[in-house]
């Protein structure tokens, strides 16, 4: 990583090479297109490369660039004319005074903070977790086809969705607090 950062273009190839075939996987199970999902791990790499002096440390890189990746496929999947956004308004009793006043610039910090926070908290849930909350919610996909993309039963993606939504509600609910 220092060496990265001192500006060693090998040494960030070194971590493509790594940690390429997680990012694109983990861009295609959201995205569905493998086309499209490399081209989200190129955004996600080239975006890691530039936040490099962000990194901390206190976690994998590998893991960090996956956060990284998650946002941007996310992000593609929910610019498409027929996604299903995650209603994070919905989770947030706040959401209806924050959204009434679309002129009021504190309101919408407010409220585009909430959406981030939102993201994050899907982002921190378990993987087997985000890919069902991630490919129902954002993916527009329904549970049979959740089933069919990841190759387990119905009853283990309806409890996968079940157990990612419960989380998503604590997470959520404890950021609120503080």
């Amino acid at each position: 990583m220092d060496a990265v950062i001192a500006g060693d273009h090998e040494a960030f190839r070194t971590l493509v090479d790594r940690e390429a075939q997680a990012v694109i996987g983990t861009c295609q199970r959201i995205i569905g297109d493998p086309g499209e999902a490399q081209d989200a791990a190129q955004d996600a790499f080239l975006q890691a490369y530039r936040m490099l002096a962000t990194f901390r440390g206190d976690g994998p890189f590998g893991a960090w660039l996956r956060r990284i990746a998650i946002r941007i496929a996310v992000a593609r999947v929910a610019a498409r004319p027929e996604a299903i956004r995650l209603d994070a308004d919905a989770l947030d009793p706040r959401a209806a005074a924050l959204s009434s006043d679309d002129d009021d610039p504190e309101a919408e910090a407010l409220h585009a903070e909430w959406r981030t926070a939102v993201l994050d908290a899907v982002a921190s849930l378990p993987d087997s977790q985000q890919r069902v909350i991630l490919l129902r919610f954002f993916g527009d996909r329904s549970l049979r086809e959740i089933a069919v993309l990841t190759g387990q039963p119905l009853g283990t993606v309806k409890s996968r969705l079940h157990r990612g939504l419960t989380g998503l509600r604590d997470q959520i609910a404890l950021r609120s607090a503080q």
